[in-house]
């Protein structure tokens, strides 16, 4: 009886076996490429850094209004003349320019405050973040859509030291804002650059607490970026004198604070050697 038993035993564990194998007991999927050359998917940049690398690499979030298609940054960011500039050029400013998108700005008691404009850059020969610039004492003035000749004029600007830091401003029909670090130019080695970052921080705000909000039908865009000049104190000349380093993403400004970008980094460089978000 106890021989039957035992053999009743084996013969039902043996069915099990092979009824599992029949059933697909073993994973017969195939191996995924990774899996064969021995190597993991790349991890995704945290989501600041993939900001960063879509402040240059993707269009604008709307096209702004009156810039000529010929001037190569009127639908996406654009690098100009990056980490080199031209021979005997030694000086640098962060900048940035407030437009409208083509629908044009329905708001009448909406403002942007702007603040913590700063200009660094990754040196050669050190492998490390450097500052040139870092403030919020901005200045700037309302200009023709289109920069035709240089043509401005005095913009509505508020001191916000109060209010979160900085300043804030508004536009005029047919003009941007455009402004600048006021503390001047910063002088560099131009021999010691291996990439440039530059940021800024913005938000929409009433101009009259007491009347309507109407931020979001503000139809407002940002954009960071940079110029080389000549020297610290050369004026102005009809682009003979200065030129972008780069023109940041034009992304749409919200009643909460965002950081835009602008930068000549490579998405290998910011996984390798990110620059200091958080100063």
């Amino acid at each position: 009886m106890r021989k039957k038993l035992k053999s009743s035993r084996w013969v039902a564990t043996l069915f099990f076996m092979i009824l599992t194998a029949a059933c697909g007991g073993s994973d017969d999927s195939p191996a995924s490429p990774d899996q064969i050359d021995g190597e993991q998917p790349e991890a995704p940049l945290p989501t600041e850094l993939q900001l960063l690398l879509e402040d240059m690499t993707q269009p604008h979030e709307g096209k702004p209004k009156g810039v000529l298609d010929s001037y190569g940054w009127g639908n996406n960011p654009r690098v100009g003349y990056g980490n080199t500039p031209p021979d005997g050029w030694n000086a640098v400013l962060p900048w940035g320019q407030v437009y409208t998108d083509e629908l044009g700005n329905q708001s009448t008691n909406t403002r942007f405050q702007i603040r913590n404009i700063q200009l660094w850059y990754l040196s050669k020969a050190s492998d490390t973040w450097k500052k040139w610039s870092s403030s919020s004492n901005i200045a700037g003035a309302n200009y023709a859509e289109d920069f035709q000749n240089d043509t401005n004029i005095p913009a509505d600007i508020r001191d916000e030291n109060t209010n979160g830091g900085g300043i804030s401003a508004t536009l005029v029909e047919g003009y941007n804002f455009h402004f600048w670090d006021s503390d001047g130019r910063t002088e560099i080695d131009p021999k010691d650059i291996a990439g440039i970052w530059a940021s800024l921080e913005s938000r929409l705000i009433l101009n009259d607490s007491n009347e309507a909000d109407d931020r979001g039908e503000a139809r407002l865009m940002m954009s960071a970026g940079a110029d080389y000049w000549e020297n610290t104190t050369v004026q102005w000349d009809q682009w003979k004198t200065n030129g972008d380093i780069f023109i940041g993403r034009f992304r749409y400004l919200s009643a909460e604070w965002q950081t835009f970008h602008g930068h000549t980094l490579t998405e290998e460089q910011l996984k390798e050697n990110p620059p200091p978000l958080n100063q």
